[in-house]
């Protein structure tokens, strides 16, 4: 007699089993099979293109009622199961009930829902399954406003099936990067500019707050504030193995229902295959393994030996028309090296993971015809040190060319500016060289390009360089091995190209390594905050240790905390405060600063939050004497108390402390006002000074007292204290805008000429003035008291450094 099987769960991975067992032994079962949707098995991973219009769902059924009849299937399609009976071995739906011999679980998973307020609101989806789909086309998307919360490969689908329909899209994703299980920083970014080429909106690091609506979806909250108008919301943020008939049923469940080799639960009846299954505390979402478990299982129900095995599978992805390929381990780790091929202009992106001559990772976007063979190579284990130089290039290389370093160049738009002081684009210098201006001479002659602050020399000669397809002359020293690009190279074509995250720059200018290196990621990072403070958000793992954990660190692994001061000016009560934490923290040195600051030296790491919000709660803040910014300005009594003061030089000093801390610069910057030319406060070697006289206020600058000794020259006289500071506010953002990283202000000014400087900060009244406008615009973003943000949670910062940045530049 056959024997009963009843199975849960009508899906792709329950369909493939019941293939292999009719397809082994037809005879050996009679089968009842419950799923909660009104209908049988489809192809769940071609909803997208029933989404986008590309499909119906007839085109995407597996198994439709003529396979189950010619099966004797019993189909009880839209009667979700309720309870199992495992004691009497029957199944109860609510309308119907089935005895089994063999009972099969596959439930699949279900979709995440985050614990937002708004989240019941009709308007708000998931994307699972046909009826969400339909949903989603029957709220008529033309001209709609559609956000997709998560930026994993669901999400993207349902982004661009709903774009297709004429939606205008924005995705959420929480993380860095899209997809980021399957990709790096760098494919994500490609994969991102690629969807907002076709008109979808993008926001990372985006945490959803709530959504909003009187009676219905209407707009999405993000926790930095931002809004985005929603007539629809679709969550595709995760999915969940669906357990909550095995754990009604007192099975064995973990993160989902726990099945050994055979894929038999912890009743020798009842088994479970699919996304709801925990297999040696590993779950299942791909296919491939999914289709393996049916194998096993349909073997093991017609008593074969058989064992589920999950093998590492390679993931080849088209989103959206976008070429994916990701398999193995792509993530830093100690003794991995990285190969590395990228193709800017194609927008073509390799990277192979290898350790101990063998590939462990890889990762492809744009090209991905080679990704079989590179995972062939990964699974076989094979040794690769004899292909090793060409490995990155695919089986099929002859002999070919390394990374064009002239990509970025060549792909470069004729209007893409390259001298910012005359506004000289590409066009003009290619015309230029073109028209028989074939030295660096010639050009400047001809279009003024690097003929003023120099910085964009390389630039100017790599474009000449591809214009004339040879060298011009020998290229400058590159920022780090890991580009030839200079650091004024790198400024340049972040603006020139619109450049707003690391990965974008390190892709769009062909960087050599995968995630960079100690030197060039702060430089980046500084780089990108500068040019665009609206858009960029600080990555804090691209800063060094002091700066990550805003305190100083010292030799013996302890930190000194510096409050700051304004203007060297300090209350009773703020010395006490700082009195109170030395004795709560057992502060071994507490001592006077040289810029006129007190230092409290031994604080221990797990001390720091607790000393931060002491310090708050008394009024005292940062002193950023860890940072590459503003550390102190240093005043003299001036005026309100000395004999000799001309002008109230304590005030000067505090209101330019007030105006500009908590800015970040390319190295640390130092100010000085002293209120007579006795000069007190040692203006004349600070990066800013200023004296006080009768008739109103000398400015200089780039002076230095460091390793460098070096008096500063003097910029401008101005005749009232807001001048003062107009002129000192303006200097401060150009040092930004303008030089290395790295670099103090007198080595920026030696190079860009005093000239120079005083040209765009003295003399043109309207660039002085849009300075001051964008350093207001970058204040807004970023001005804010560190140890308040993070004291908050009384948490030592967890921000683990990366490798390369466990210690400090030197000095």
């Amino acid at each position: 007699m056959k024997r009963k099987l009843v199975v849960i769960g009508a899906g792709m991975a329950s369909g493939r089993m019941l293939e292999q067992l009719f397809d082994a032994n037809p005879d050996a079962y009679d089968v009842t099979l419950f799923n909660g949707e009104p209908r049988g098995n489809y192809n769940r991973l071609m909803l997208s293109p029933v989404l986008s219009g590309e499909k119906t769902y007839d085109d995407i059924v597996t198994h439709d009622e003529d396979w189950y009849v010619a099966h004797g299937v019993d189909c009880r399609f839209g009667q979700p199961v309720v309870r199992i009976d495992r004691k009497n071995r029957v199944v109860h739906s609510n309308h119907s009930s089935a005895e089994y011999d063999a009972l099969v679980i596959a439930t699949g998973s279900a979709p995440f829902i985050i614990p937002v307020a708004g989240k019941e609101l009709p308007g708000v989806v998931t994307y699972r399954d046909l009826e969400d789909t339909n949903a989603m086309i029957e709220a008529g998307m033309a001209g709609k406003d559609a956000v997709v919360i998560g930026g994993g490969l669901l999400g993207l689908e349902a982004a661009a099936g709903m774009a297709s329909r004429g939606a205008k899209v924005t995705v959420i994703h929480l993380m860095d990067h899209l997809m980021e299980r399957q990709l790096d920083p760098a494919a994500g970014y490609l994969l991102q500019k690629d969807l907002e080429k076709r008109g979808i909106t993008v926001h990372c690091k985006g945490a959803t707050k709530a959504i909003m609506g009187n009676g219905r979806a209407e707009a999405v909250l993000l926790e930095d504030g931002t809004v985005y108008p929603a007539d629809l919301v679709c969550m595709a943020v995760g999915i969940r193995p669906e357990t909550r008939i095995a754990v009604d049923a007192h099975l064995e469940v973990e993160r989902g229902i726990a099945v050994d080799d055979a894929l038999r639960t912890s009743d020798p009846h009842i088994f479970a295959l699919g996304e709801c299954v925990e297999h040696r505390q590993q779950l299942f979402g791909l296919v491939a393994p999914l289709y393996d478990q049916a194998k096993v299982l349909a073997k093991t129900l017609l008593g074969e030996e058989a064992a589920f095995q999950p093998v590492q599978t390679a993931t080849k992805l088209k989103v959206t028309g976008c070429d994916l390929f990701s398999a193995g381990d792509f993530a830093e780790g100690e003794g991995r090296e990285d190969i590395v091929f990228r193709d800017p202009g194609r927008g073509i992106y390799k990277r192979l993971v290898l350790q101990d001559n063998r590939i462990i990772g890889v990762v492809m976007y744009g090209d991905t015809v080679d990704g079989n063979w590179f995972y062939g190579l990964m699974k076989e284990g094979t040794d690769i040190g004899e292909m090793r130089d060409t490995l990155i290039f695919g089986p099929a290389y002859q002999g070919g060319a390394a990374p064009d370093p002239m990509a970025a160049v060549a792909a470069l738009p004729p209007e893409a500016e390259i001298c910012g002081c005359n506004g000289i684009c590409k066009g003009t210098i290619v015309e230029a060289v073109q028209n028989g201006a074939t030295t660096l001479d010639a050009v400047r002659a001809t279009t003024k390009a690097s003929g003023s602050c120099g910085t964009c020399t390389g630039l100017v000669q790599q474009v000449m360089a591809f214009t004339l397809g040879g060298d011009v002359a020998e290229a400058p020293e590159g920022m780090c091995k890991c580009t030839d690009h200079t650091h004024e190279d790198v400024r340049r074509l972040i603006k020139s190209m619109g450049l707003k995250s690391i990965p974008a720059v390190m892709q769009e200018l062909g960087w050599k390594s995968v995630g960079g290196c100690h030197s060039c990621r702060p430089a980046l990072n500084f780089y990108l905050l500068a040019e665009w403070p609206l858009e960029y958000r600080d990555d804090r793992q691209s800063r060094f240790v002091n700066e990550r954990n805003h305190a100083n660190i010292q030799k013996d692994g302890t930190y000194s905390v510096v409050p700051r001061m304004w203007g060297g000016v300090t209350t009773p009560d703020e010395l006490r405060a700082i009195a109170d934490a030395a004795d709560k923290y057992n502060v071994p040195m507490v001592k006077v600063t040289g810029g006129q600051r007190i230092d409290l030296l031994g604080v221990k790491k797990e001390d720091l939050p607790h000393m931060w919000a002491d310090l708050n709660q008394a009024g005292l803040v940062s002193g950023h004497a860890y940072s590459k910014g503003l550390r102190t300005v240093k005043t003299c009594v001036g005026s309100e108390f000395c004999r000799f003061g001309t002008q109230d030089s304590t005030g000067l000093g505090i209101r330019l402390e007030k105006l500009l801390w908590g800015s970040w610069t390319p190295h640390k910057v130092k100010l000085g006002v002293s209120g007579c030319p006795r000069n007190c406060a040692e203006a004349t070697c600070k990066d800013v000074g200023v004296i006080c006289v009768d008739s109103g206020f000398k400015i200089s600058v780039a002076g230095a007292a460091g390793m460098e000794v070096k008096e500063t020259e003097h910029l401008a006289d101005a005749a009232t204290e807001d001048e003062t500071v107009e002129i000192i506010t303006a200097f401060v953002q150009l040092y930004r805008e303008h030089a290395q990283y790295l670099h103090r202000p007198w080595k920026w000014v030696a190079k860009v000429g005093l000239d120079w400087v005083k040209e765009q900060v003295v003399d043109d009244l309207d660039n002085r003035r849009d300075l001051v406008a964008r350093f207001e615009i970058s204040q807004s973003v970023y001005r804010k008291d560190p140890w308040a943000e993070h004291s908050t949670t009384l948490e030592t910062p967890k921000w683990a450094p990366l490798a390369d940045f466990t210690l400090e530049a030197a000095e």
